[in-house]
């Protein structure tokens, strides 16, 4: 590619992939890789800009987390953000210590200096003309001592050093997060740093991705045929529309039935990519296979490799009908192989496997083509709308891999699945029809992900004279732009009344229904 780069070093923090998604938002490519890669690495990718991430470590307690030599002799801009400050002032000779105020969360910064990083750039002034900034704080550390060359650039009262600058070499280094949403001005810091001061040029766009990934895809598979797991998510979907562009029919797509599919998935898939979209797809029903192995399993992480290793299993026997098969293409996306704990420094912490990130076993025969394993789901969309895809697809909600088995707590039964399934529909449904009059948007679009959660657990409950012991669903809505943090959605009362009234009264079985207020983190978006 010819784009200007910005690389960033990761250092094992779980938000490490909100930068990249800023500066990518600012129009510009950028990769993320492990802090410790050499210095020939470092001098060979040729960066506009270094960015370093953060850490849950203390720059005193891993002396192996440490930029390469080479980030601050290649003459580039470099950023660092919390360890990415600390790590910047040890290796270049100040001093950082552990703090007695730790500051997680919320805090008010004032810029100092009139830096190039900050001119102009404040959310309020105070009664004496400070710039201040609205920021989000996570470290236990503190600079104590700047290093040669740099100045202040911002401070709070807990935090005296929580910015510095050495603007001859244009070292910037800031306390806090601007990469999440919760720092205000963060999207228009990161634009300055990279747009501004590293002088990248704006020329990342979906567009003309599509002819660098066609392109790429030619190359790697050549005359070979691929075959790909499609679910009928946005994530495969476009990954098979992107594919089928690149090297048409020798792309086979599987599409499985495993018994843990929305309410008429399966045809609505079939309508879409058989009948629009002219692909060849081959409709497997193996249910029975999956639900058979899932039977009596109520650990989480168990459930996602069984459904996993099935996948497998289903791909290996369709793949040796297909002589030339050498690929297994999947839909992978930059947050599945984050969650995963799958970041290429391996030093973030796991919170959930994914079905379709790592593990494949030696005897699947296949080598892997992930054309999305880079990015960001807004831009997964982004792509799809730039291949044609309809847009009533493209902007779907996410679903799992592993579809229901994830979203039945416990033991999963056919009955349960049946039941979600109809519970499922009717909060989507009714998410679709509930216009919300501020917007004029449907509160389906203003939620980003939504679904029903059949829980392991029955409640008694009154149904004309007689009594009922049945089961509870939980309804969870989110709203969020990045699925790595994410706010549960304030649906009208209404809309919940009228939800909770139809699952009860449609779908015998069901007398109880939940909704979910809990926000990510602590929590995740899917219960497991």
């Amino acid at each position: 590619m010819q784009h200007d780069k910005v690389l960033i070093l990761d250092f094992g923090s779980q938000v490490t992939q909100l930068i990249a998604r800023r500066v990518r938002e600012a129009a510009v490519y950028c990769e993320i890789h492990p802090n410790d890669v050499s210095d020939d690495f470092v001098r060979s990718f040729a960066p506009k800009a270094i960015i370093l991430s953060g850490s849950h470590a203390s720059t005193y307690e891993d002396h192996e987390l440490r930029a390469p030599q080479a980030v601050y002799e290649l003459g580039v801009p470099v950023l660092g953000i919390c360890y990415g400050m600390f790590t910047m002032t040890v290796q270049l000779g100040g001093q950082v210590e552990a703090s007695e105020h730790r500051e997680f969360g919320y805090a008010e910064v004032r810029a100092h200096g009139h830096t190039q990083l900050l001119d102009g750039i404040q959310d309020f002034e105070t009664p004496e003309k400070h710039g201040m900034l609205k920021v989000w704080m996570s470290h236990g550390d503190k600079v104590t001592s700047l290093p040669p060359g740099f100045k202040l650039m911002a401070s709070t009262p807990s935090c005296p050093i929580a910015g510095m600058a050495d603007e001859s070499r244009r070292f910037y280094a800031v306390q806090f997060h601007p990469e999440v949403t919760h720092t205000l001005q963060g999207e228009a810091l990161l634009r300055r740093f990279v747009r501004d001061i590293a002088g990248c040029k704006g020329d990342w766009q979906m567009g003309s991705y599509i002819d660098e990934a066609v392109a790429r895809i030619r190359e790697q598979v050549g005359s070979e045929e691929v075959i790909l797991g499609l679910s009928g998510g946005v994530d495969s979907s476009v990954a098979a529309a992107l594919i089928h562009r690149a090297i048409g029919d020798q792309l086979t797509c599987v599409f499985v039935d495993h018994g843990l599919l929305r309410l008429n998935e399966a045809q609505m898939v079939m309508d879409m990519f058989a009948g629009r979209l002219h692909a060849r797809v081959v409709h497997v029903d193996a249910s029975e296979q999956f639900l058979g192995k899932l039977a009596g399993v109520t650990d989480p992480e168990r459930k996602r490799k069984i459904i996993g290793a099935e996948f497998v299993e289903v791909f290996q026997a369709e793949a040796k009908k297909l002589t030339n098969a050498k690929w297994l293409a999947q839909g992978t996306i930059y947050p599945d192989v984050v969650e995963s704990g799958g970041t290429k420094t391996k030093k973030a912490t796991t919170i959930k496997s994914h079905h379709n990130v790592g593990g494949l076993p030696e005897t699947l025969g296949l080598k892997l083509l992930e054309p999305l394993r880079e990015l960001f789901k807004d831009e997964v969309r982004a792509l799809g709308v730039a291949l044609g895809l309809p847009p009533d697809m493209v902007y779907r909600h996410p679903f799992p891999g592993p579809g229901l088995g994830v979203r039945i707590l416990g033991d999963i039964r056919k009955e349960y699945a049946d039941l979600l399934r109809r519970a499922d529909a009717i909060f989507i449904e009714e998410l679709r029809n509930t216009i919300d009059p501020a917007t004029g948007k449907s509160w389906y679009g203003l939620t980003s992900q939504a679904f029903a959660v059949f829980l392991p657990v029955k409640s008694v409950g009154v149904m004309g004279d007689g009594r009922t012991y049945d089961y509870v669903v939980a309804l969870r809505a989110v709203q969020t732009s990045d699925f790595m943090t994410a706010d549960w959605a304030e649906l009208p009362y209404a809309l919940l009344k009228k939800v909770s009234s139809r699952i009860i009264n449609e779908v015998r079985g069901i007398n109880r229904v939940t909704y979910d207020v809990s926000s990510k983190p602590p929590a995740t978006i899917e219960w497991e």
